[in-house]
């Protein structure tokens, strides 16, 4: 119940919080319900001590006399530590009997509606003290004396008092019980309702580190089912991606082993040989195993970094970027290798076309497409880059094209459509996955003078 941050605990918290201001002011209102009743009940008696002392009046000698019986007062016997003060006043204001200076009704005090009698309830103070009392006007018919005489009886405000405190203290201990009972059935009522989360939390524990299999859902609380809906399919799309890692991991281990295979046997060779000039022709072969070597090493760490700037592009982390900057520098420098290779390479650009995205994808775009169609274009051929508004770019070869039944497959890793050309079978798939980073459509389409026509449509940066 006191772990920091439970559910449970919180619960609890926030619902003593509000049992406590609920107990706030249940106890104002208790307070002032048990007021009113001892008020209720305290002026039924004072009223009643009143014409006690009303029937007691008579006449003698054409005066007013007053005869208060003792039962008149003794209503109060029972509480002690009470007081009470008696007063009758003649017709003319004169004290007939009882108690000097009670204090008189306050100017426009209302007539009570609540008995049958012309009484008027007040608070005042007497001797230091506060006092309940009620005034009473008693008709008086007597031979020689006609008029209304005043009865006044004022009792001090402790026994009031303690009485609303008996019944105030009773009733916060029932609400206080109340509460406390109702917190310990919520308690026990959360304990067995998060019993089938923590069933759900000892199962993940239990599972070892590669079971991804989906947790089941049937006889779960409908509030837990969207939770563990979710987390079912987290798991899928995490074991979809370790397989495609382990599939990664076999394509380019036996992608890795033939070229290395073939320059270990070659240097073999070349140590058997005698003669420089073999020597010479081994370490050619040598080298261009090599080179093809280190382009099939620069294009897994592409794939490897593509997968880190598609999480940046998701999280936010897109660049507003200059795609014709991009295509002018890159065209710069793959100028000398299409020169090399007796090829013509030319840059069409719209000034300044942006593209919302992470920079060195981009750049690897351009190069994978550009790249793979030089390896494509034979000499004498021509490649085309274009960047046209408003976020689009294109390379065209003059080579021999794709066919229109294969332009799906060559997306795919390490797909070769001539083995005997070379090449790893990564180039368009990187393409294809920065496409998909960066939300952007790939088309490959015939181009105008035969060969093939790559399209990239980006989604236009504002």
């Amino acid at each position: 119940m006191a772990d920091r941050g439970s559910l449970r605990g919180r619960l609890l918290r926030r619902l003593s919080l509000l049992l406590a201001v609920i107990l706030a002011i249940s106890s104002l209102s208790a307070y002032w319900s048990a007021r009113h009743a001892a008020d209720t009940a305290y002026d039924r008696t004072l009223l009643a001590s009143a014409r006690a002392v009303g029937a007691g009046l008579y006449s003698a000698d054409g005066q007013l006399r007053a005869n208060v019986p003792y039962v008149a007062l003794d209503t109060f016997a029972y509480d002690i530590a009470g007081r009470i003060y008696y007063q009758v006043l003649g017709m003319n204001g004169e004290l007939v009997s009882g108690y000097e200076n009670l204090p008189p009704p306050p100017p426009n005090t209302p007539r009570t509606d609540n008995y049958p009698a012309l009484a008027r309830f007040y608070d005042g103070v007497y001797r230091d003290q506060g006092v309940r009392v009620v005034s009473l006007l008693q008709p008086v018919s007597e031979p020689g004396l006609s008029g209304m005489a005043e009865i006044r009886v004022a009792e001090t405000q402790g026994a009031r008092e303690r009485m609303a405190r008996a019944l105030l203290v009773g009733t916060l201990w029932r609400i206080g019980l109340l509460a406390f009972t109702a917190l310990a059935l919520v308690w026990l009522a959360v304990s067995v309702a998060l019993r089938p989360l923590e069933q759900l939390r000892r199962s993940l524990a239990e599972r070892a580190s590669d079971d991804l299999r989906p947790l089941p859902d049937s006889d779960l609380p409908r509030e837990l089912q969207p939770l563990v809906g979710t987390l079912n399919h987290f798991t899928e799309r995490l074991r979809q991606q370790f397989e495609r890692q382990a599939q990664f991991i076999a394509d380019a281990s036996h992608e890795l082993r033939t070229p290395l295979a073939a320059l270990k046997a070659r240097i073999e060779l070349g140590l058997r040989e005698t003669q420089p000039n073999l020597w010479h022709s081994t370490l050619e072969k040598a080298a261009r195993s090599a080179e093809q070597l280190t382009h099939l090493a620069n294009q897994l760490l592409s794939l490897a970094r593509i997968e880190r700037g598609a999480r940046a592009v998701a999280e936010g982390g897109a660049e507003r970027v200059d795609l014709t900057q991009l295509a002018r520098e890159l065209g710069m420098v793959l100028a000398p290798l299409a020169h090399e290779r007796g090829i013509a390479l030319a840059l069409e650009a719209a000034p300044s076309v942006f593209v919302r995205g992470e920079p060195t994808l981009l750049n690897e775009l351009i190069y994978n497409l550009v790249d793979n169609a030089l390896s494509h274009t034979p000499r004498g051929g021509n490649v085309t880059l274009r960047v046209q508004a408003p976020a689009v770019l294109e390379v065209e070869d003059d080579g021999p094209g794709i066919p229109p039944e294969e332009r799906d497959k060559v997306f795919e890793r390490f797909y070769r459509r001539d083995q005997q050309r070379g090449g790893a079978g990564l180039g368009l798939a990187i393409v294809g996955e920065i496409c998909s980073a960066h939300r952007a459509e790939i088309d490959l389409l015939d181009g105008r003078d035969g060969g093939l026509r790559v399209r990239v449509s980006f989604p236009a940066s504002v």
